[in-house]
């Protein structure tokens, strides 16, 4: 079976690097950047993940707009959104874009394991 790739975009950086961490010890191959350039500077190299957990509110360029880069660069990457700014509209308007998934920090990190797995296999 192959390892499942995530890219984590938070500016946040503890806090991505800790969830990097929990999740490479779920057996997931995974890398955490502070911001939206960042990551598309990954997506444009040779590991291409097949899902990204991204923060919604970031300095600069925010988390929907990265969805729509993201989904622009491939649209077969599964995102999810990872957010303490929970707004219903904000995830409306992301599964219109193509978000998987939405969910609240603190996210438990079973439930978090289980949704990736059921992204990926979509």
């Amino acid at each position: 079976m192959e390892i499942i790739k995530i890219l984590i975009v938070d500016d946040e950086i503890e806090f991505g690097s800790t969830l990097a961490e929990r999740l490479e010890l779920r057996g997931f191959s995974v890398k955490a950047v502070s911001c939206a350039e960042e990551a598309l500077t990954i997506l444009k190299s040779d590991w291409l993940p097949q899902l990204v957990l991204l923060d919604l509110m970031m300095p600069g360029i925010d988390g929907l707009t990265t969805l729509d880069l993201i989904k622009k660069h491939d649209p077969r990457i599964q995102v999810i959104i990872l957010t303490g700014h929970g707004a219903t509209e904000s995830g409306i308007i992301g599964m219109k874009r193509g978000l998987f998934d939405y969910l609240m920090k603190p996210v438990d990190i079973g439930e978090l394991v289980s949704k990736i797995n059921e992204a990926c296999k979509s």
